[in-house]
């Protein structure tokens, strides 16, 4: 749309307060905008070409008419332009640069309810909470859950008349000191789901009601004289009062707020939110926001708010922000002075200066430092979620053919690429008969067991080749060993690339095009490589000591002794038998010069 084309129409935008929109040839919008003044607004962007801003003259050029519609405010203004950036997310519009991969809190809908990670949301009636950023406050949360109220994590179906039936022994023995054996009847229902009750409060912020049943089952087994049990409630007390100190903010008049505050430059737009329930902190979030033409920190602000609430399912009815912005009907909204929630809507800015901060630093760090591999490895880490750099990589694959002479490898890569000469690989010595799921539990057993012996450095990440079935083989070595909670293991499944975290039912996808994905992919097909080579390698040695064992006299040791010297049977045939004597003695080379000189007449 160009100077002349506005000039036409000029004339019939009127002096008063509205929404305008930018579309394109075939009616796509490209741009919502507000303006008190809906001539003089728009008038703007089609003046000397010297003083409009880049982006809005490629805007104008892109689109080939104007709508608009009048309101009666710029209050109204502002809440129909929100509307409709949130309907039709146009092009050149604030958007949310959000690479987060975030995580919930589930307690599945199931008889006696397991609570664990998860990356993805199902609508099958349990109850999600969340989303968490910080691995370091899963880990915590985590932690308390497991240190309070113990609880099952197997995956059967505990219905009532499977229970009755007795099909859980093997179950109660593996699990016994993870839960108290609601399989075998050793928990009531009641008493389970009074439990799960608890860490809904926890995961709530009601913290009053955790402490109250806590103090209720203290009294409970005192009365009994249970003194044991009721120093075990004593303890769950003391931790969870510890956890409270250390991980919330506390407020006697504040119940339910959500807090934002925004910080802006010329490209980016910078949002905090702080959730607080029953006057506890809960939940922080930064969200970054490019700021595609001439939007201002209150119309970014308030595209913003709506959707991080809904993100959180955040029901407060009270917003409190760093600047006025407007927001729905039924939603209170303060800009604080002084008081409590100043000092929130402070601690909001004072995380919101350090993000910013950090930003910055890092990427003059990276523009000036940053390698190729360093640049992948970072980006597997923000995929993994992990707490380091993977700059040491090591993958597990198995090979068998049913069942014969099963092997398995181990390949290493170093700063993103093959470190050929830590490869190892491994004779498969406890199992019997094809079982990938033993053989991987051994090998990694073998591995880490030797690497803690001799002192050496474990790796950061280790990828198993495999599934779920796989990776929790791998994952009980790790836990024997000790060393599951000093290093990151994933399992990636062949067929759809799917990447399995343990205690994770849920796989995640990488974008198919991700350099991390591409790594893992390398890893996994190196080790497959290394895999089948050693036991085709394995197969072959094993055909030719067969041949030489049949020869009478000649043994499975001297076999090998003959066929480590020479190689291989065509190059032991060249050879004289004074030669084959210095490797096994006189005898020997006799039988086999006669076995030769047989099979040629």
């Amino acid at each position: 749309m160009t100077f002349e084309d506005f000039k036409k129409i000029s004339d019939s935008i009127p002096h008063l307060p509205g929404v305008y929109r930018f579309l394109d040839e075939e009616g796509t919008i490209l741009y919502v905008g507000k303006a008190k003044d809906l001539r003089n607004r728009l008038s703007n962007y089609f003046g000397d070409k010297k003083f409009i801003p880049y982006k809005s003259r490629v805007l104008t050029k892109n689109s080939s008419h104007i709508e608009f519609t009048i309101v009666d405010s710029e209050h109204d203004a502002l809440l129909m332009e929100n509307t409709f950036i949130k309907k039709f997310q146009p092009r050149y519009n604030v958007s949310l640069k959000d690479g987060k991969s975030y995580s919930y809190i589930v307690i599945k809908n199931e008889r006696f309810p397991r609570v664990f990670f998860t990356r993805r949301v199902f609508k099958d009636g349990s109850t999600y909470f969340g989303p968490y950023t910080s691995k370091a406050r899963q880990k915590v949360i985590l932690e308390l859950i497991k240190k309070m109220f113990p609880l099952r994590n197997c995956t059967f179906n505990l219905s009532e008349e499977n229970i009755m039936m007795g099909k859980f022994k093997v179950c109660l023995e593996y699990h016994i000191k993870n839960c108290k054996g609601p399989c075998e009847g050793l928990e009531t229902e009641e008493s389970y789901n009074e439990k799960i009750e608890q860490i809904k409060n926890i995961l709530k912020g009601n913290f009053g009601e955790v402490k109250q049943y806590i103090h209720k089952n203290i009294a409970i087994h005192s009365e009994k004289l249970e003194f044991e049990f009721a120093q075990q409630m004593l303890e769950k007390l003391e931790y969870f009062e510890d956890y409270q100190a250390k991980s919330t903010v506390v407020s006697a008049s504040i119940k339910d707020l959500d807090v934002f505050t925004i910080r802006s430059d010329e490209k980016w737009a910078y949002v905090n939110y702080l959730k607080i329930v029953n006057g506890a902190l809960i939940n922080t979030d930064t969200l970054e926001l490019e700021k595609n033409l001439d939007d201002d920190e209150q119309t970014i602000l308030t595209y913003a708010i709506p959707k991080v609430r809904e993100t959180y399912n955040s029901i407060a009815p009270e917003v409190a922000t760093s600047i006025e912005v407007a927001l729905a009907d039924n939603l209170v909204n303060t800009v604080p002075q002084r008081g409590e929630k100043w000092k929130l809507i402070e601690l909001s800015l004072r995380n919101l200066d350090y993000f910013i901060a950090q930003k910055k630093k890092s990427e003059v760090s990276h523009n000036n430092k940053q390698t190729p591999a360093e640049r992948i490895l970072n980006t597997l880490k923000g995929d993994l979620h992990m707490d380091r750099l993977p700059l040491h990589i090591e993958t597990f694959d198995n090979s068998n053919i049913q069942g014969s002479h099963p092997v398995a490898s181990c390949v290493v890569f170093k700063n993103a690429k093959p470190s050929k000469k830590d490869y190892r690989h491994f004779n498969i010595k406890t199992v019997e008969g094809p079982n990938d799921f033993a053989s991987m539990k051994e090998i990694v057993y073998r591995r880490y067991s030797r690497m803690l012996k001799e002192g050496e450095s474990l790796p950061q990440l280790i990828i198993i080749d495999g599934g779920k079935g796989q990776l929790s083989s791998a994952v009980e070595s790790l836990e024997e060993l000790e060393i599951l909670d000093k290093v990151t293991v994933v399992g990636i499944a062949k067929k759809l690339e799917e990447i399995f975290f343990p205690g994770d039912s849920i796989p995640l996808y990488i974008n198919k095009k991700s350099e991390s994905l591409k790594l893992i992919q390398h890893c996994r097909n190196e080790a497959h490589r290394f895999a089948i080579t050693f036991h085709r390698d394995q197969r072959s040695r094993s055909f030719l000591k067969t041949e030489l064992t049949e020869i009478e006299g000649i043994g499975g040791k001297t076999a090998d002794k003959l066929l480590k010297a020479f190689g291989s049977i065509a190059s032991l045939r060249t050879k004289t038998e004074a030669e084959i004597a210095e490797v096994a003695g006189k005898s020997i080379a006799q039988k086999l010069v006669e076995y030769f000189n047989a099979k040629q007449g």
